[in-house]
């Protein structure tokens, strides 16, 4: 019963995800969502006391499946390379590869600026939770960038809070690009343009780092000649 319960709350929240992203929260009723469920009235509010408590639900259960897929991207990245670089671009590769995939479940967009264009609707903690998960966003990649920073000076003065800011940016802007064009490969691309910036800053002093290991290899190699 426990589990068949779980599923039935899973599905309202898929359905309400769904709904959300296409037509905004104010324009979804609970009826939306008995409609594209099939279930009833009396199986929604066992699960949500009404529409302000799904509003809360929803997001932070969205919240938590992009938290999960962040940490399995930092791992998949770490267990790639012990490069900070090489780190970064294979997690901003993963994110690119996953948010221009089409899915069954997820309407193009992003959750949290639907919350923030209607910050009205919902109460203050609903809203601070928007907040928090935005900076939690950025302070993720602050420890990402700062990692590259600390192993490889960049080309131009620029700090690790200033790059994690402005993929933040690019990303919720090309989400809500993607959308209003129509265009699955929207924020990809502009996160393609953010490591081609990347490479930019810190490539070359990537390169001139490994000079000095290139040098005594060759010249081991010579030796052992």
């Amino acid at each position: 019963m426990a589990r068949r319960g779980e599923d039935t709350r899973n599905r309202i929240l898929v359905a309400a995800r769904s709904l959300v992203m296409d037509n905004g929260f104010s324009a979804t009723s609970i009826d939306d969502i008995l409609k594209a469920t099939n279930l009833t009235k009396g199986a929604f509010f066992h699960h949500f006391k009404g529409k302000a408590d799904l509003a809360r639900e929803l997001v932070e259960w969205h919240a938590r499946q992009d938290l999960e897929m962040f940490e399995r991207f930092a791992r998949d990245a770490e267990a790639g390379s012990d490069d900070p670089l090489d780190q970064a671009y294979a997690f901003l590769e993963a994110f690119e590869d996953y948010v221009s995939r089409e899915s069954d479940d997820r309407s193009p967009g992003c959750m949290y600026a639907v919350y923030t264009y209607e910050s009205m609707q919902f109460d203050p903690s609903v809203r601070d939770f928007v907040a928090d998960i935005l900076r939690q966003w950025t302070s993720m990649y602050v420890r990402l960038f700062q990692d590259v920073i600390d192993r490889y000076p960049p080309a131009l003065p620029v700090t690790a809070r200033q790059l994690a800011e402005t993929i933040v940016s690019i990303i919720e802007g090309g989400l809500v690009l993607q959308r209003a064009y129509g265009d699955d490969r929207m924020t990809s691309r502009q996160s393609e343009q953010f490591r081609n910036y990347l490479a930019l800053l810190f490539d070359q002093s990537r390169a001139k780092a490994a000079e000095p290991r290139r040098k005594t290899a060759a010249r081991k190699e010579k030796a052992a000649a």
